[in-house]
């Protein structure tokens, strides 16, 4: 085996040191040196030492004389996590999952592994946090008793890789990358070379012996994954766990999918017997006032493939000398943009109010859609009246005033109706050629005629 070295690497600009400095010696930039692995022999390398190369050498070949299958997925028994990932794991998949501590990451990969297990499939639990014993607990807590599921406490890396070549399992989890380590390097676990060094040696694993691997992934303060940004581009799908801990809702989201529509959720709800699938989300995101109330205005979003109806409220109260603009899971920014439009083009005034806006049910809304929702809902909250019972609205306002379609205004429409909504506005390009039953659509061009259409419903 070729004799390694430390050496230490200028992520700005590649040049080398054989020492740690807090300025790189060669273009004086601070804090840019970061550990890694220097061979003395050329010609090896330390990732040939413990896998071959993932296939024999292939001659150059045109794309249309590929013949490309599509992959075998098998689904994990939980709905919700197939829709999140395509349809189910894939063979030789490396899927990196992150959220917040106790957020529900590790209870639904054990569920997710028991039913696999149960089903016929080789499996194997890496555990790096807590003992055996702890994980044992926390099976019994979910209702998995006799549970089959290989468990294994270890944090080394060549022990984690002889393992996985020796019980040849179907789908590993490793929880969590972030406090494996390799002892060919000298940083801590958890540090930025050691994450790089393990995902890499584990994901050559997964791609050569076909093993389907899971890893979580710690978050930082701000709620990214830990560790360096290359570790979301080694893996096959990213997932992220949103929701707040104090809520019973969770939502798993497709950062990153190869094998899947990006932005796909799935939802599930917290119990005592772990993780279950919501089947129908629309519910916990939509309010339960017994009659219609001021400032609330219900849309359809899209997440993934899913449409989804989410209550938008707003409160305009009488403000101060600096009024106050808060809005929680939609784009701060784009409140004042939509404040000003309403203003200029619909003569609707809130330059001495205090407007908050938010998203029922801790949803996250990044398309432009919704909009007319949002404006609705203040115009709503400013006059003190409630829109009408079974209302919704959905469309990107621009800056002129115009209403912009969205993407797949049918399915939206759709997805309204089967719910028992009655009445909806929405821009003109998404009227359905055929009607929908029990749903009457009302087009707009301009904000000033949905505000004007409001007016008329009273």
């Amino acid at each position: 085996m070729a004799k390694e070295k430390t050496i230490y690497t200028c992520t700005e600009c590649g040049g080398i040191s054989p020492k740690w400095l807090g300025k790189c010696p060669h273009c004086n930039a601070w804090n840019t040196l970061i550990e890694s692995v220097a061979e003395s022999a050329a010609g090896k390398n330390r990732y040939s030492t413990q896998f071959q190369s993932l296939a024999k050498a292939s001659e150059v070949t045109a794309l249309a004389n590929i013949d490309a299958t599509d992959m075998t997925r098998t689904p994990t028994g939980h709905e919700e996590l197939d829709r999140v990932l395509g349809g189910g794991i894939v063979e030789g998949g490396v899927v990196l999952i992150g959220g917040d501590p106790g957020i529900g990451k590790s209870t639904l990969l054990l569920q997710a592994l028991d039913s696999l297990q149960r089903s016929g499939l080789n499996t194997l639990y890496v555990t790096g946090e807590e003992s055996g014993a702890q994980v044992a607990l926390r099976a019994r807590r979910l209702g998995l008793d006799g549970s089959q599921v290989a468990v294994m406490a270890e944090i080394q890396l060549d022990k984690i890789l002889a393992t996985l070549q020796e019980q040849q399992p179907a789908v590993a989890v490793i929880d969590s990358i972030q406090t494996v380590y390799s002892d060919q390097l000298t940083s801590a676990p958890g540090s930025v070379a050691q994450v790089r060094e393990c995902a890499a040696h584990l994901t050559r694993a997964a791609k050569s012996s076909g093993v389907c691997i899971v890893l979580v992934g710690h978050v930082t303060k701000d709620g990214a994954l830990a560790g360096p940004r290359v570790l979301e581009h080694m893996v096959d799908t990213v997932l992220y766990f949103e929701g707040d801990t104090h809520s019973s809702f969770r939502l798993v989201r497709a950062i990153k999918n190869r094998f899947g529509a990006v932005n796909e959720i799935g939802v599930f709800a917290m119990t005592e017997k772990g993780l279950k699938g919501v089947s129908n989300p629309s519910a916990m995101f939509l309010s339960q006032h017994s009659e219609p109330v001021p400032g609330s205005c219900v849309m359809v979003t899209l997440e993934g493939t899913r449409p989804l109806l989410v209550e938008i409220q707003a409160l305009v109260d009488d403000g101060g000398p600096n009024p106050r603009r808060l809005s929680v899971g939609l784009d701060r920014d784009r409140l004042a943009m939509l404040l000003a439009v309403l203003h200029r083009h619909a003569g609707v005034a809130c330059m001495d109010q205090d407007v908050f806006v938010n998203a029922v049910g801790g949803v996250r809304i990044s398309e432009p859609a919704a909009d007319l929702a949002v404006m609705l809902a203040i115009t709503s909250s400013l006059r003190g009246k409630p829109l009408p019972k079974g209302f919704l609205a959905f469309g990107e306002v621009g800056l002129a005033g115009e209403v912009r379609p969205a993407p797949r205004g049918q399915e939206r429409l759709k997805e309204a109706a089967k719910l028992g909504f009655s009445v909806a506005v929405v821009p003109k390009a998404n009227v359905p050629k055929k009607p929908i039953e029990g749903l009457t659509i009302h087009p707009v061009e301009r904000i000033e005629q949905a505000l004007d259409l409001l007016r008329s419903l009273d």
